[in-house]
C-alpha cells in the first residue's frame, strides 16, 4: 500500500535527534511528508533544512508553529507578529502546505477570554498580508477545551472558521481528530470547511482512556476511542484528499527508538486509518 498519504509530524520522533537524522529515518520507512517543529529547523538552519527537503523530494504538509498572538502588552503583540512572520519566512523557503497556528491562550494575570480572542483576530489581520504575499496558508488549529487558558483560546471548528469567514482568502483550519473527535457539530462543520476550501491539513492520533496527561498521553492510531477511519471517510466527504499527518505528543512513545515508532505508525495507518 502507498504511504503517499502520511506524513510525519516530528514531535511523534523528536527523541531521534537533528532534521537531517529524522528525515533520514523517515525515508527508510519509505515516508517523504513530513511536517516539523520551528526548533528542529533552527537547530540545523533553514538553508540546511530547505537543501534537505529539496535535495530529497521532501514535501511538508506543514511547518509548525506559529501563534500565541495575546500578549500582556502591545511590545509582546509586537514581538508576536515579528515572530510569526520569520515563521511564514521558514514556511515559504520550504515550500511548506500551510503554516499552523496554536493561537495562543489567556496573557500572562489576565481573565478576559473575549480580549484574547480579540487579540488573536487582531494579530492574524496584521499578518495575513505578509503570509499571503509568500503565499503560505495560515491553518488555525482548534485546540481541545483544556488548553483554552494557556494554549489556544479557540477551541471549536465553528469558532476558527468564523475567524476564517471574517479574514478571509489565505486562511483555513487544521483539523487535528485529538482536539475535535468529542466535537457534536463536528461533521457539520468539517462540511462546512470542505465547501469553503478550508481544510489544510488533517492530524491524527488517538485518545486513551484513561489519558493520563492530557499533553503528553496521545495514542497511537487504534489504541483509543477515536474513529479513525469514520473521521476520515467525514474528511474526504469534505473534499480534502490530503495527507493524514501523525502527530502523537507522548512520553510512551518517544521513550521508544525511532524505527519502532515508525515501523508502528505505518502498520496502523494501513490498518485502521485508510477508508
Amino acid at each position: 500500500m502507498s504511504l503517499e498519504g502520511l506524513s510525519i509530524n516530528f514531535a511523534t520522533i523528536k527523541q531521534g535527534g537533528s532534521f537531517g537524522t529524522l528525515v533520514d529515518a523517515c525515508l527508510a520507512h519509505d515516508i517523504t511528508t513530513i511536517s516539523p517543529w520551528r526548533d528542529q529547523v533552527h537547530g540545523v538552519g533553514l538553508v540546511e533544512a530547505a537543501r534537505i527537503v529539496s535535495q530529497n523530494g521532501i514535501r511538508l504538509s506543514g511547518h509548525c508553529r506559529g501563534g500565541f498572538f495575546p500578549a500582556p502588552d502591545a511590545e509582546g503583540r509586537r514581538k508576536a507578529i515579528e515572530d510569526n512572520r520569520r515563521a511564514v519566512d521558514e514556511a515559504a523557503a520550504m515550500n511548506a502546505d500551510c503554516l499552523v497556528l496554536v493561537v495562543g491562550g489567556l496573557p500572562v494575570g489576565s481573565k478576559d477570554m473575549r480580549g484574547a480572542r480579540q487579540m488573536v483576530e487582531d494579530g492574524m489581520v496584521k499578518l495575513l498580508p505578509y503570509a499571503r504575499a509568500a503565499s503560505i496558508p495560515l491553518a488555525i488549529e482548534p485546540l481541545h477545551p483544556f488548553y483554552a487558558a494557556d494554549r489556544a483560546c479557540i477551541n471549536t471548528l465553528k469558532q476558527s472558521l468564523d475567524l476564517c469567514d471574517k479574514l478571509g482568502d489565505g486562511t483555513g483550519v487544521a483539523i487535528d481528530v485529538y482536539h475535535v473527535w468529542w466535537d457534536p457539530e463536528l461533521e457539520e462543520q468539517v462540511a462546512r470547511a470542505g465547501r469553503n476550501g478550508q481544510i489544510l491539513a488533517h492530524h491524527i492520533c488517538d485518545w486513551l482512556v484513561p489519558t493520563k496527561d492530557p499533553l503528553n498521553d496521545r495514542g497511537m492510531m487504534g489504541d483509543g476511542v477515536i474513529d479513525l477511519k469514520g473521521f476520515r471517510r467525514m474528511i474526504e466527504a469534505a473534499g480534502f484528499f490530503g495527507p493524514q499527518e501523525v502527530e502523537i505528543f507522548s512520553h510512551d512513545w518517544n521513550g521508544r527508538p525511532i524505527d519502532e515508532v515508525l515501523a508502528t505508525v505505518v502498520d496502523r495507518f494501513q490498518t485502521v486509518c485508510q477508508t
